[in-house]
């Protein structure tokens, strides 16, 4: 499992491409620049590792298009040392990335096969999240809370009322939101105080269902 100049001469057009799509925060274009995105994919798919496409994984799931990984991790933009909580660990890509720039990750995971092989790949590449959890990302993870940002990587058919409660005062999340066969919506949640927060829309998104409960 090792990277290689071809991979990264491909990674590098990728990250060239991005920027033209307004992906402008150097840190996080460096972050993708060292991902070998490849090897969260199968190898049979390896060749659209490096294209603006989602690309499917195991449990039915997708690994989301660059850009959008990209994007939204801009949005949040993860500093160093900020605790950020991940819904939807799915293959790691995303773990990876945010692990680049920094971060303490805690993840979580639904589907016990996704959780057991990006679980091995992130130790493999040599990343290492602070928490990794099989279980309900409706729920978050109150034992680690307050978190400084939270992502979320599929679209949930509501803002959970958990989640909210689990991000810091001053602290945001970004999630899309809305059912697989309507509009989905990106959304940007600050928290303002314990009692309020504010929601921003931020645009038209297109991802897998966040669903509940974990899945064996």
């Amino acid at each position: 499992m090792l990277d290689s100049f071809k991979y990264l001469g491909k990674r590098m057009q990728m990250v060239k491409f991005l920027r033209t799509q307004g992906i402008h925060n150097e840190k996080v274009l460096g972050a993708i620049s060292r991902v070998p995105r490849h090897l969260f994919i199968d190898s049979a798919l390896e060749n659209h590792a490096y294209v603006l496409k989602a690309v499917p994984i195991a449990a039915e799931q997708t690994l989301s298009n660059p850009y959008t990984v990209a994007l939204q991790t801009q949005l949040i933009y993860p500093k160093e040392e900020e605790k950020i909580l991940e819904i939807g660990t799915g293959s790691g890509y995303q773990t990876a990335v945010l692990l680049e720039l920094g971060s303490k990750v805690y993840t979580i995971e639904r589907q016990k096969e996704l959780f057991d092989r990006s679980k091995q790949l992130l130790k493999k590449l040599s990343y290492y999240p602070k928490y990794q959890s099989f279980g309900d990302g409706f729920k978050g993870l109150p034992a680690f809370a307050p978190f400084d940002k939270i992502i979320v990587t599929a679209a949930a058919p509501f803002i959970p009322r958990d989640l909210k409660e689990q991000l810091k005062i001053g602290g945001l999340m970004i999630i899309p939101v809305g059912k697989r066969d309507k509009e989905q919506q990106m959304k940007m949640i600050l928290r303002e105080d314990e009692e309020c927060s504010k929601v921003i829309s931020l645009g038209k998104a297109n991802f897998v269902p966040m669903l509940e409960k974990r899945q064996s």
